[in-house]
């Protein structure tokens, strides 16, 4: 099993930036990609970003464009995700998850189901 353990959330002011964390308890050397999403209440859960573990390219939802950035540090096992210029619509609970390669297919970066290992969630709470 995999570990992941998210931090860095809080309350922020619009318009302030935060920068999550999410550590894996094990070497990352094996997982694919490792994503954010984020569920607001009422709502379901919704893409964030991702980033390919190996190769380092991003994928991000549209409302996160050129606001939000992922990015992973291999040797501490460690993707993080600077969010800026925050709106109150970014409040939810914060997740980040790893999958590994399925076989046959496209890997589809910002489907739940091509992730097998989810983190508790960090509160993001940006305040008007």
């Amino acid at each position: 099993q995999v570990h992941l353990v998210e931090s860095g959330g809080g309350l922020v002011q619009d318009g302030g930036s935060l920068r999550l964390s999410c550590a894996a308890s094990e070497r990352t050397y094996t997982i694919y990609a490792a994503s954010w999403f984020r569920q607001a209440p009422g709502k379901e859960r919704e893409f964030v970003a991702a980033i390919n573990w190996r190769g380092g390219d991003t994928y991000y939802a549209d409302s996160v464009k050129g606001r939000f950035a992922i990015s992973r540090d291999n040797v501490k096992n460690t993707v993080f995700l600077q969010m800026n210029n925050l709106r109150p619509d970014d409040t939810a609970v914060y997740y980040c998850a790893a999958g590994y390669r399925k076989y046959g297919g496209e890997y589809s970066y910002s489907a739940r189901y091509e992730y097998d290992y989810w983190g508790q969630g960090t509160q993001v709470t940006v305040s008007s």
